[in-house]
């Protein structure tokens, strides 16, 4: 009946209704832009990094492995916790985490150090990110179909925004965007703090072990497993396309703006119409071959400035609208509840996901530079191939 109803809910969202929420779902909202600013912030500086600190661009890659395997590894300990001191407490700790290892990252001297402090900066996104999907579901008005569209409004905005401000602050310095992201995660702690109420805890206790037993679900191993392979081509685009686009730290930031501003125009406004009128797996079928065609594009046209930059900005309508089927979809599809599904499919994603970024710059080192994007066009298709494997244990989405 739950379900059921949440249909109905998606069916009949509007923007209106999604936009119109409490002072307390816009406060985690706006400190998740700036948690997802974090990932796209570096982007821009990644070449400079690798100029200043004599590190290669797959040294310098292991800043979002480190990151990655972190997050990935926590989402087993984040509902545990939250399930113990509560939503609320877990969200601040998150928070404060990130602030503290931000700014350690913008006084690093060696690139050792700043794949440590990004590192930190994981274990305080997993406690942050996991719980913020289901504290927004809790407190947003207009239903989960609403709650996650907002959910990925502050993806998108933050993923577009974050390239643009590490743009500006790293033109002045490669430490700028460190402490830019200590400074606005200040403010979401305060916003937090101050304008959400304690949330309930759940009312059963969750073990470390359950996000590992919800993925004997075949649909939602499934979905993680898909991500994983997923994860493959988005962060070879994420991580290694600003090493051969050949623009200055204001140019990546602008290319990833319009990438990040497709993608949040596509996961509001787009995504749902799309999944009302085909279904989730039919729709996630279709956008996960066109973007491993635009990476194998990528490759294709490797010495081609014009053809690179607008690969990446139409690849982010693409991945705004997987995101958004995705995020739904694994709500969905298994009995399990919802922070326990989010918890086991994120930690698949990011955890096993994590070499990605590493693997992308050696990839370039051992063959040339085309490769990273021809292998993670390849491991999109299997993660096609993957998900269209388990569409038997999906039935409840449509």
């Amino acid at each position: 009946m739950e379900e059921a109803v949440e249909t109905v809910e998606h069916d009949d969202h509007s923007l209106k209704r999604v936009f119109k929420q409490p002072k307390a779902a816009w406060a985690v909202a706006f400190a998740c832009v700036v948690a997802f600013m974090g990932l796209g912030l570096v982007d821009p500086i990644l070449p400079a990094i690798g100029e200043q600190l004599n590190a290669t661009p797959a040294q310098v890659n292991l800043l979002f492995t480190s990151y990655m395997l972190v997050t990935g590894v926590m989402m087993l300990v984040t509902g545990w916790l939250s399930s113990r001191i509560g939503p609320k407490p877990t969200l601040l700790l998150g928070l404060i985490i990130i602030v503290i290892f931000s700014a350690l990252g913008g006084l690093s001297g060696t690139v050792d150090q700043l794949v440590g402090f990004r590192a930190g900066w994981g274990l305080g996104n997993a406690l942050f990110i996991s719980t913020a999907l289901a504290v927004i579901v809790s407190v947003a008005s207009g239903g989960t179909a609403s709650a996650i569209i907002l959910y990925e409004a502050a993806l998108g905005l933050g993923l577009s925004v974050g390239p643009l401000v590490g743009g500006w602050l790293g033109a002045i310095s490669w430490r700028g965007p460190f402490f830019g992201v200590a400074i606005l995660m200040t403010i979401g702690f305060i916003g937090v703090f101050v304008l959400l109420s304690d949330v309930e805890k759940p009312k059963q206790k969750s073990s470390i072990l359950d996000p590992i037993k919800a993925l004997g679900h075949r649909g939602l191993l499934s979905m993680g497993i898909m991500a994983l392979l997923y994860n493959f081509g988005f962060f070879t685009l994420l991580a290694y396309s600003p090493y051969v686009l050949g623009l200055s730290e204001h140019g990546i930031g602008y290319v990833f703006f319009f990438w990040g501003i497709f993608l949040a125009i596509t996961s509001i406004f787009i995504a749902p119409k799309l999944e009302k009128r085909f279904g989730t797996q039919k729709t996630m079928y279709v956008i996960l071959f066109l973007i491993a065609a635009t990476l194998a594009i990528m490759g294709l046209g490797i010495n081609s400035q014009a053809t690179l930059i607008a690969c990446v900005i139409i690849i982010g309508a693409f991945l705004g609208i997987n995101n958004t089927l995705v995020t739904t979809a694994v709500m969905e599809v298994s009995p399990v509840d919802r922070s326990v599904a989010s918890s086991a499919y994120s930690f698949v994603r990011f955890a096993g996901g994590s070499i990605a970024p590493w693997l992308a710059g050696k990839l370039s080192e051992w063959y040339n530079p085309e490769t990273p994007f021809f292998f993670g066009a390849c491991a999109v298709l299997i993660g096609m191939i993957v998900l269209f494997s388990g569409r038997n244990y999906m039935k409840d989405i449509s």
